[in-house]
């Protein structure tokens, strides 16, 4: 959940707001009960219950706390850490706006699992990015 690893590294006030935001979006957009029907494969009920309007900052939130939580404890700042974060957000928001519509063999994957699923195409495109940003940066001033 969104906080506690900020209350664990010390960040007592950061740590509140993102819990406090995360039961807001949470509660505002249905989130529990979609995620009761979509593993109930009740995809339909899921769509019809999603606030999507709350629920596309989630990922957002969820992502940006997960990177504030490692840059926090990792300590020394690496150049471009971000990206497979913000890939990520990305391509789950990207996912949940298109999980009403976009069916694999004619089944829809709903709010749920097609944002899942979009997750390590995130990562990796973000990988990818960061380390040809690196090389294309740093390689230039090694030569």
């Amino acid at each position: 959940m969104p906080g506690f690893a900020q209350i664990l590294n010390g960040k007592f006030l950061k740590g509140l707001l993102l819990i406090g935001l995360e039961i807001l979006i949470n509660v505002q957009s249905n989130f529990n009960n979609v995620i009761i029907l979509s593993f109930h494969w009740e995809i339909e009920k899921a769509i019809e219950q999603t606030n999507y309007q709350w629920l596309m900052f989630y990922p957002c939130l969820y992502f940006f706390a997960i990177w504030d939580a490692y840059s926090d404890a990792n300590g020394k700042k690496a150049a471009l850490a971000f990206l497979p974060f913000v890939f990520s957000a990305y391509l789950v928001t990207v996912g949940l706006i298109y999980s009403a519509t976009f069916e694999v063999n004619g089944m829809l994957l709903g709010p749920m699992w097609l944002p899942m699923l979009s997750l390590p195409i995130g990562i990796l495109i973000g990988i990818f990015l960061r380390y040809m940003l690196l090389q294309f940066i740093y390689g230039a001033e090694e030569t």
